[in-house]
């Protein structure tokens, strides 16, 4: 997931990338400490540049779905064409409506498309609100279904909660989607792809963060605990933890892109997808797998 109009582009990187295992860095706050969890690579599947470089969701309703990916190769012609031309990560509420977070590369709305369990197709537009920035790089519904998070490119202090659209009955296509409430972080991240509920009150994100000045690693797998579950009706505040950095091997060496997460209940697996440099992106990108331990 990108900034609007910006394109993925793969800077030579003189040296060899070196990756960290393991590495927890907790983050001094005033909010009460919770366990940081452990999560171990376990393997990895090739991810398709084309229908697999964005996002990923496991489908509970019905039973039997596939896992479903969102590339550039996903976005329906019917959509781009009316500029919505980025799609982000997407997920699935628990009782089986899927959603997908869409972006132009101007304008002041994003778009999240729905897919109710019987298939139909709906679209629901969110009016930017002051000071919120364009892009949409991820969604993430509560285990209660009625709420839904979204995120922002960028070094950020919070998340944005918004009723999730086709689930919550005070939601239509032919109103605006408001932003109902909103995490507020006591660190910043940054460039936040996705982000993925594990318990009611605790998230799991990739940031793209190329910089690590914020954890001191590049590329980290974030865990957020929430002061409460997000209900819509006043803001929660978010304690963030940098678990460790996402694996970044490749036959190419430059510029590594964190993308998509999932965290699969059933199996207690989770997903995170990363796209390899230059070439490569064609060749080893992957969509690496993690177990609690």
């Amino acid at each position: 997931m990108r900034m609007p109009a910006r394109q993925r582009c793969h800077a030579v990187l003189a040296g060899l990338v070196t990756f960290a295992t393991a590495v927890v860095v907790s983050v001094a706050t005033t909010a009460p400490a919770q366990a940081a969890d452990t999560w171990t690579e376990t393997g990895s599947d090739r991810a398709d540049p084309l229908t697999e470089s964005q996002g990923l969701t496991s489908v509970e309703v019905p039973a039997g779905s596939p896992n479903h990916y969102t590339g550039i190769g996903t976005i329906p012609v019917g959509v781009s064409s009316r500029g919505w031309n980025h799609v982000g990560d997407p997920d699935a509420s628990y009782n089986g409506y899927y959603i997908e977070p869409y972006q132009s590369d101007s304008g002041s709305a994003k778009m999240f498309r729905v897919q109710a369990p019987g298939g139909a197709w709906s679209e629901y537009v969110h009016a930017l609100s002051p000071g919120e920035a364009l892009n949409n790089s991820f969604v993430t519904i509560s285990p209660g279904g009625s709420w839904m998070v979204s995120g922002e490119w960028g070094t950020m202090n919070r998340l944005l909660v918004f009723p999730t659209p086709g689930v919550n009955s005070g939601t239509s296509p032919l109103a605006n989607l408001p932003q109902a409430s909103t995490i507020n972080l006591d660190h910043a991240v940054r460039d936040v792809q996705g982000c993925d509920f594990v318990t009611a009150t605790r998230l799991l994100c990739s940031s793209d963060d190329p910089a690590g000045t914020l954890f001191g690693i590049t590329k980290p797998l974030l865990q957020i605990d929430l002061s409460g579950e997000p209900n819509g009706t006043a803001d929660v505040s978010g304690h963030v933890t940098a678990l460790r950095q996402l694996p970044l091997r490749s036959g190419c060496s430059g510029t590594f892109e964190a993308e998509g997460i999932d965290y699969d209940r059933r199996t207690g697996t989770l997903r995170v997808i990363v796209v390899s440099p230059g070439f490569c992106v064609l060749t080893d990108s992957k969509t690496y797998k993690f177990t609690r331990s």
